[in-house]
Order: C-alpha cells, then sequence, then structure tokens
C-alpha cells in the first residue's frame, strides 16, 4: 500500500471520528440549553438563563467543527496542492472567536443586573436538572477532550475544556441557589459576572492558540527526537540533522532532514536507503519526508577525523553553539566544509556565527572554511 492510500484511510478514520464526537456534542448541549433556558425564565435567573446561551453556542460550535472538519477533508486540488488540512485551525479560532463574544456579551448582562438587580425564585425542578447538567458536563468534558487528544484535534479539544468549564459554572450556580435558599442573599448576577470572565479568558486562551497554528509553530521536541532516531537506526547513517518539519493541518507533516554517510557510498546505495528512510519514517511517525539531502564523511583520511574532533570541541565552546555537523575536508583544495545550529536565544546570531569562523580560522591558518549557519528548527 502506498503513502497516498494510506494518509487518505487515515485522514478518513480521524474524520469520522471527529464528526461522530462532535453529533453527541451537539446532542447534549442542545438538551442541556432548552432545560437551562426554561429553567432561567421560571426562575428569574440570569446565572443559569447564560449557562443556558452558553450551552446553545457549545452546540454552534460542534458544528462548526464538523463543517470544517470535512472541509480539511478534501482532496489536495492544483491551487492547494498540500491539502485544506489547516481549515481545522480557522475553525478552532472561529470557536475561540464565538467563546470570547459570549463571554463578553454576558459579562455586559451581568452587570446591568448588578446595577439594577432581580430577585431569583428557585424550584425544586430547576435544582434537580441543574444536578443533571453537572454530571452530563463533566461527563461530556472528559469524553471530547481525550478524543481531542487521540486524534489531535484542536477544535475538540477546546470544546472538551470548555464543558468542563460549564461544569464549573453549573455547580457555582448550585451553590449560589444553596446561599440563597439559606441566607436569602442573592450571587445571581456577581456569579454571572465571574462566570463572563471565566469565558473571557478561556476564549483568549484559545484564540492565542489557534493564531499560533496558523503562524506555524515549530514540530515538538518528541516527535523530533523520535524521527531522528528512526533515521539514525539504518546502517551507514551516521547521524541526522536540519530536520525541518512543516505543518499542514493536526498530525500532517511533511519536511526534509540531511544524512550523514561515508564518502564511499555510491549514488545507487543512495537511492536505495533514502527511499527506505522515507517509507520507514512515514510508517512509524506519519510524516512525508518530500527531500533528503546527504552530507559526506569522510572515511579514508585519520587526519581529517582528527580535525573534526578538535573543531567540534572549539565551535560548541563558543556561546550560543547547539550543533556541528555535516564535517567534509577536501585535503587537495585545503578547504573544509562544516554547519553549525546557532540558538535563537542568541543576543547577536550573526556575531555567534562569526566566532566560530574566527575560531576555526585560528586554528586552521591554512585552511578555507565554508561554514553555513543553520536555524534550530526542531533542536532539542
Amino acid at each position: 500500500m502506498d503513502i497516498k492510500k494510506r494518509l487518505t484511510e487515515r485522514d478518513s478514520s480521524r474524520e469520522a471520528v471527529i464528526v461522530r464526537t462532535s453529533v453527541i456534542g451537539i446532542l447534549a448541549n442542545l438538551f442541556l440549553s432548552t432545560f437551562k433556558a426554561v429553567i432561567g425564565i421560571l426562575s428569574r435567573s440570569i446565572a443559569v438563563t447564560l449557562d443556558a446561551v452558553n450551552n446553545l453556542s457549545d452546540a454552534a460550535s460542534s458544528l462548526i467543527t464538523i463543517v470544517g472538519t470535512k472541509l480539511a477533508g478534501k482532496e489536495p486540488d492544483r491551487k492547494h496542492p498540500f491539502g485544506h488540512g489547516r481549515v481545522e485551525y480557522l475553525t478552532s479560532m472561529l470557536i475561540s472567536t464565538l467563546v470570547l463574544y459570549a463571554g463578553i456579551t454576558s459579562l455586559v448582562e451581568s452587570v446591568k443586573k448588578i446595577l439594577r438587580p432581580d430577585t431569583p425564585a428557585y424550584t425544586a425542578p430547576g435544582l434537580v436538572i441543574l444536578v443533571v447538567a453537572v454530571l452530563v458536563k463533566f461527563a461530556l468534558g472528559r469524553y471530547v477532550k481525550a478524543v481531542g487528544k487521540r486524534v489531535d484535534s484542536d477544535s475538540l479539544v477546546n470544546s472538551g475544556e470548555d464543558a468542563f468549564m460549564d461544569c464549573l459554572i453549573s455547580a457555582s450556580t448550585l451553590a449560589a441557589a444553596a446561599v440563597y435558599l439559606l441566607f436569602h442573599v442573592s450571587l445571581e448576577a456577581w456569579l454571572g459576572a465571574v462566570i463572563s470572565a471565566v469565558i473571557i479568558r478561556s476564549g483568549v486562551g484559545m484564540l492565542k492558540e489557534a493564531i499560533s497554528r496558523i503562524l506555524g509553530e515549530r514540530a515538538s521536541p518528541e516527535l523530533a527526537r523520535a524521527i531522528r532516531d528512526t533515521v539514525c537506526e539504518f546502517p551507514g547513517v551516521s547521524g541526522a540533522y536540519d530536520l525541518v518539519l512543516h505543518n499542514y493541518g493536526p498530525d500532517t507533516f511533511q519536511g526534509s532532514l540531511h544524512i550523514e554517510v561515508p564518502d564511499t557510498f555510491s549514488a545507487n546505495q543512495l537511492d536505495d536507503l533514502i527511499r527506505q528512510i522515507t517509507s520507514t519514517v512515514y510508517q512509524r511517525h506519519h510524516v512525508i519526508l518530500t527531500a533528503v539531502g546527504v552530507y559526506s564523511l569522510n572515511t579514508r583520511d585519520a587526519a581529517a577525523l582528527e580535525m573534526r574532533e578538535t573543531l567540534k570541541k572549539a565551535v560548541l565552546d563558543c556561546p550560543h553553539i547547539l550543533q556541528m555537523h555535516g564535517f567534509y575536508l577536501n585535503e587537495e583544495e585545503k578547504r573544509v566544509r562544516f554547519d553549525v545550529i546557532v540558538s535563537f536565544d542568541a543576543p547577536d546570531r550573526q556575531a555567534a556565527y562569526r566566532k566560530v569562523s574566527e575560531t576555526a580560522e585560528a586554528l586552521y591558518p591554512a585552511y578555507t572554511f565554508q561554514i553555513t549557519m543553520d536555524t534550530d528548527f526542531s533542536y532539542s
């Protein structure tokens, strides 16, 4: 089975799981929203009524998740050859915006109630409904969040977090009802303001996360390390470097890297090795390597190996240098080439690079150096 076919089957299975989970969320939230709205209106409880509106927005969020997942699952086309997976990040941003809007709206209503208080009228059936809401939201949040993490869906994870927050909100409403029934002190409006603040905070956090994913985040160090370890398992590969991963949707990566192999390898050996690496990396990590570059390693010159170790020690002693790799000595031309990774923490990356050049030239003034400064896209 080729990589494209396996990728299509995996995406179809993931899409089905997300849609099924979202449908469950829609049904549960519509059920809760209806009953809370009735109870909130009958009891004149602003907190319960706002909670009902929040449940309705949760149902809308689940619907948006379904639509976004369907759009993200579209086949690549001429205009979007890498697929449409990033639509899910736009979906997550839209859901975050809805949550933020709901929080701001409810805060305005709560402030109005603080300025013009209204006496709530709690009923036994209403309190029972709130108890049921707490239990349902807790179970729903736990289920949706777990599925979201399993299939790497930000939208589902956000929905699960929102459900847990709703569970706490409903529990707080119950607490306010208990205070009113025991002490005849109404905390409804103030509780509504607190709920609104929590919703706004959650919306801002989710929006920042969605925007960060759209801008392009570094791949997780665990994934990068696992890919490099897999590549280094192959005979003849002494190192894997310059791993760059591009994210085209949740759990959808394409990337490139360099491998370090003996300078005695033939083109046929390299071709066979690269094909094996590409296939194995996809099977284990679901990452498509679109390019595998090659660093040749001196194997017939003991002096080159000694120079490499000397330079490596001196270079890594320079401030903000994370790694040196790709070393090769051409003794006939008196030319040395290697790459260095300069940390993003360096106050002046160019100055750090110049320090490496000066160090190398001071150690071996008879040689010409070709030093490339790499970016730590996935170094860990």
